[in-house]
């Protein structure tokens, strides 16, 4: 039976609102003047979810829907205007996967650079940086500066640095769809690896439906930073079918 103790994740009342401003003269001039006008946006719109250990849940919806709000916030990127956001657990987040590269360095030292970023120490580093190196699959371009390599290859590198971590809670973002067919299904079979484990969350969001239904048990239908359905998954996709 789940308990508090479960809880990864929860919403309460969360509101993230931007200020949208004509121009960006405009914007940086509201920084310093509470009279220039602006609209509103509320991106998320007083969300209240709960996500327990274990939970396999799909983000449903259309671009602007607020998906990618609720993951930012999720992982500290930014913040709510209101309300609480509580997550319990070390995140591996599979958005920007070039986030945190130097272009001046190479790929093998951007391992430890990002490695670092993350928490992982020295001696940890060293050990995954073998398996890092064996999943990215670039040859000799990881002992060049990353300003050489294609949009893909750091894609690929950024990959293999996030899935080589032992996460309590997997963030994916439309990011399966990196690199050529070979490499998307190895991204596909590793993240079914660190699924299998059920001490593992994932919160998945993609344009494929299909790709929803294969990982996830759940669903959480978006509009306009809007909660319109949560529950089972099929269920999920058929209410956002029905819509679309």
């Amino acid at each position: 039976m789940a308990t508090e103790k479960d809880v990864v994740i929860r919403f309460d009342h969360v509101t993230k609102q931007y200020k949208l401003y004509k121009n960006d003269k405009a914007r940086f001039r509201g920084l310093f003047f509470k009279n220039i006008p602006y609209k509103v946006n509320k991106a998320s719109n007083d969300l209240c979810f709960t996500i327990r250990k274990g939970d396999a849940v799909s983000f449903i919806g259309r671009n602007g829907a607020g998906k990618s709000t609720i993951l930012k916030m999720i992982t500290g990127v930014t913040y709510p205007t209101s309300g609480t956001v509580e997550v319990n657990g070390k995140i591996s987040a599979l958005l920007e996967l070039s986030a945190g590269f130097d272009s001046n360095f190479t790929g093998r030292e951007n391992i430890h650079l990002k490695c670092e970023l993350m928490g992982f120490t020295k001696e940890e580093i060293e050990q995954m940086e073998p398996g890092i190196i064996e999943f990215a699959d670039i040859g000799d371009y990881i002992d060049q500066p990353l300003r050489s390599y294609s949009s893909g290859m750091k894609a690929r590198l950024g990959f293999a640095i996030c899935v080589s971590v032992k996460p309590d809670i997997l963030i994916i973002d439309e990011a399966l769809s990196v690199g050529d067919r070979r490499f998307r299904k190895k991204c596909t079979q590793r993240v079914r690896e660190i699924m299998a484990s059920e001490d593992v969350t994932l919160l998945f969001v993609t344009h494929s439906l299909d790709a929803a239904m294969d990982f996830c048990k759940r669903g959480i239908v978006l509009e306009k930073g809007t909660i319109l359905f949560d529950g089972d998954i099929d269920e999920a996709i058929a209410f956002y079918d029905a819509r679309n």
